[in-house]
């Protein structure tokens, strides 16, 4: 019988679990109630007391505790329950979490939820759900359910909220067991990453590794997308990384509003994974309303992408950056990577006649990638731009002979 955690600060809040472990179980599940709270005396009685899950984090628990600092000890109860639910789950003790709370519940209970593999059902009912939940969802698949009312005591709102999180959970819980039923999916994965100005060359090689027998899952490298396929990477689901678009590299760097974290482009080379990687769109960097772009940018290049989206020209100086640093992430990979270099354009607006084209600005990006590539990585070149089809089919063809070396007898 599936087992569902239902993690809370029981100190405060105990009460309001009990209600919600009640109703899970009345629908035919077994609770593990697990206690994150460490500042007062739990209200009820868990099956996993706070200090166990404190010693899980490998620090000195007692000493902070001692303080009675509230903020100094949910950031350590954060950072342990995250290893102590992660054990649970790899040892298939739990098959789902569920946890109410404000701001200190939250922010422990998500940091537990985001330790958990994506397709792991997660719930946390929330006092801040309607607000910025980035910072507690992160890349995970986390349903964030309002409160609507504060997480104190059982009256007519809150009943309601809790008994629809209650059956949500079940619901989520009995999906993941059926999906366990079914024949295991036989095609391998494929992440690719991709921008409106790289679609066809995506689409162009997606299309041929299908052909090819895999799957292939596309991410929009909009920040939140490049930092959700990175997770997806080290989660070791993925057989290879079709790269081709690596333009959160160029927000980072100068600035804009789609960078996916000093992260993005690590993920291949922790997880052993084949890839083939590309500077599509490092042509370009992303600000919102023309208003919106720093004023240290003034007379730079810009193009209006729509009302709501600004693009700046990398100038030579930042596409050289950007060329060392493509160069030394893809320097720590270990399995088969490429990197693959369209010579006439790296987006659709870089093409010669278009608002960007800049051939002293490519150049210093493509010489800066091979003076700093190491040697032994494969680098391939083409007096094409990146949608060309011919193109598209050289990503798709190296990435697929890296995965055949890299698994190889």
């Amino acid at each position: 019988m599936p087992t569902i955690a239902v993690l809370g600060t029981f100190d405060t809040k105990g009460a309001e679990h009990a209600f919600i472990a009640e109703a899970i179980r009345a629908r035919g599940h077994e609770t593990l109630l697990i206690h994150v709270g460490c500042l007062e005396e739990p209200t009820i009685t868990p099956d996993v007391p706070v200090e166990q899950v404190a010693a899980a984090g490998g620090e000195d628990w007692q000493a902070v505790f001692a303080k009675k600092d509230r903020g100094e000890s949910v950031a350590l109860m954060a950072r342990a329950v995250a290893k102590y639910t992660a054990k649970l789950e790899e040892e298939e003790k739990i098959h789902g979490i569920i946890s109410l709370g404000g701001g200190g519940g939250t922010a422990i209970a998500t940091a537990a939820m985001r330790a958990l593999p994506i397709g792991f059902p997660k719930l946390m009912v929330s006092t801040l759900a309607s607000g910025n939940t980035a910072p507690y969802v992160g890349t995970k698949d986390i349903v964030m359910m309002p409160a609507i009312v504060d997480v104190s005591g059982i009256n007519r709102i809150s009943r309601t909220i809790f008994e629809n999180a209650a059956g949500a959970i079940c619901g989520m819980v009995e999906a993941a067991v059926t999906r366990e039923t079914r024949p295991a999916e036989d095609k391998p994965l494929i992440v690719a990453s991709m921008f409106g100005n790289t679609t066809a060359c995506v689409d162009k090689a997606k299309t041929l590794l299908e052909q090819s027998g895999y799957e292939v899952l596309v991410f929009h490298a909009t920040g939140t997308g490049g930092r959700t396929m990175e997770s997806l990477i080290e989660s070791g689901m993925v057989a290879g990384v079709l790269d081709i678009t690596t333009t959160e590299w160029a927000d980072e760097l100068a600035g804009g509003i789609l960078g996916a974290g000093p992260a993005r482009l690590e993920a291949a080379g922790r997880a052993d994974v084949s890839a083939i990687v590309t500077p599509g769109c490092l042509d370009m960097v992303n600000f919102g309303e023309p208003h919106t772009v720093p004023a240290k940018y003034a007379g730079r290049n810009f193009y209006h992408h729509n009302p709501q989206v600004t693009l700046m020209r990398t100038n030579a100086e930042e596409c050289e950056e950007l060329g060392r640093i493509l160069a030394e992430k893809v320097n720590a990979y270990t399995a088969p990577v490429t990197v693959l270099l369209p010579k006439k354009a790296i987006s659709i607006i870089s093409a010669e006649g278009k608002a960007f084209h800049d051939p002293a600005a490519d150049e210093a990006l493509f010489s800066s990638i091979k003076k700093h590539l190491r040697p032994g990585i494969p680098l391939m070149e083409f007096d094409l731009e990146i949608n060309d089809p011919a193109f598209a089919a050289a990503c798709a063809t190296a990435l697929l002979e890296n995965i055949a070396a890299h698994h190889a007898p």
